[in-house]
């Protein structure tokens, strides 16, 4: 009853430090954006969203809300190109595990959240690419890769029933990878954890400890000629998925 207790605590100050926290920093990006260079702009941007997320599940692990394992993606630190970083998608977390820790995400976002009071400077600051307009997207995400950006996408585009089978990925993300020339990277997020799977809302408690853990999959790096499909990225992630169901 104690230790749940404490869990229960833990878990609502955590997120009141997160709000608090997103507001604060979005309130100094906003202050910041017009005075500050660009890319200067940008890799503090970039570099406050990484490290604050650290914090974070460091925190979570901490208190014994959380299990995360995802220093397998540390390795994606040590190539300075650029790189699309695809994922299956459990969680609302997803996004954020994975950019706490990679140098240089950048995640594509829904317009709506990136003119939330919480989040939108930050995201704006940091050069995330707003979903509004698929010509620009598409450009915008280019762009940040042929500077050396790390691009996090989940070509699901919306998280993966509870228990359910892998959706069917949408049309992008190969093709943003072949016109930029960079490889993709696959990662599998592995959790049994129902929280902010589709239908649960951020404050609904989940039993604990919440365990995630991220490894690296196959790297397809870009051919000459003819891209990945999307029905071969597709496929391999089921294979993979289907792999680890029956270990």
């Amino acid at each position: 009853m104690i230790r749940r207790a404490w869990q229960l605590a833990c878990f609502y100050l955590l997120l009141l430090g997160l709000g608090l926290a997103s507001l604060v920093w979005s309130l100094v990006a906003a202050l910041m954006l017009p005075v500050v260079p660009r890319q200067r702009a940008q890799a503090i941007g970039r570099h406050v969203v990484a490290s604050s997320y650290r914090v974070f599940w460091n925190l979570a692990a901490g208190f014994g809300l959380m299990e995360v394992d995802s220093r397998a993606l540390d390795r994606l630190n040590d190539d300075a190109s650029g790189l699309v970083v695809v994922a299956n998608h459990p969680s609302m977390v997803d996004a954020l595990l994975i950019v706490a820790r990679l140098q240089r995400g950048v995640c594509i976002m829904k317009g709506d959240l990136m003119r939330n009071v919480f989040l939108g400077a930050g995201a704006r600051i940091a050069r995330y690419i707003p979903n509004d307009s698929p010509r620009t997207m598409l450009r915008h995400a280019i762009a940040n890769l042929r500077e050396g950006a790390q691009l996090v996408m989940f070509p699901e585009g919306t998280r993966t029933e509870a228990g359910g089978m892998l959706n069917r990925f949408r049309p992008g993300v190969t093709a943003i990878a072949h016109k930029a020339g960079v490889p993709i990277q696959t990662v599998f997020i592995e959790t049994d954890s129902p929280y902010l799977r589709k239908g649960w809302p951020i404050w609904r408690v989940p039993p604990f400890p919440m365990a995630f853990t991220l490894r690296l999959g196959e790297r397809f790096e870009p051919h000459e000629g003819a891209a990945l499909s999307l029905d071969e990225l597709e496929s391999y992630f089921r294979t993979e998925l289907c792999k680890k169901e029956r270990t």
